[in-house]
């Protein structure tokens, strides 16, 4: 019994049966931006000319454009950090492997420093 109220807890949400808005990155976010833009836009040019069918076009063209561009934003920050703690993580790597051997570059600056204040 308690594995089945654990699957049952770990389904997640899958938006149009393809993308699993809970564990791919940035998908929770681009979607509630953009149904949070689509209803204020939707809303706001219903308001202004009173036009349903027109203003439901705006607020899905809304959607997909917030949507897509959310998407985008995020997606390519995620890649930069990715990127960024890549080269972070061989640093360190870099640091431990070579400190206090002869090809660590921290003490050959230090060793040429010494030299030319002595």
């Amino acid at each position: 019994m308690g594995d089945g109220s654990e699957t049952e807890s770990q389904k997640s949400f899958k938006l149009l049966g393809i993308l699993d808005v809970q564990n791919v990155p940035c998908a929770r976010e681009s979607v509630l931006y953009g149904s949070v833009g689509s209803i204020g836009l939707g809303l706001l040019h219903f308001l202004a000319t009173s036009r349903v069918r027109r203003s439901f076009d705006v607020g899905m063209g809304m959607f997909v454009l917030t949507t897509l561009s959310s998407w985008v934003y995020c997606r390519y920050n995620n890649a930069n950090v990715r990127i960024q703690q890549r080269a972070v993580r061989e640093g360190i790597k870099n640091k431990i492997m070579y400190e206090g051997t002869s090809l660590d570059p921290a003490s050959k600056q230090d060793r040429s420093n010494h030299g030319s204040k002595s």
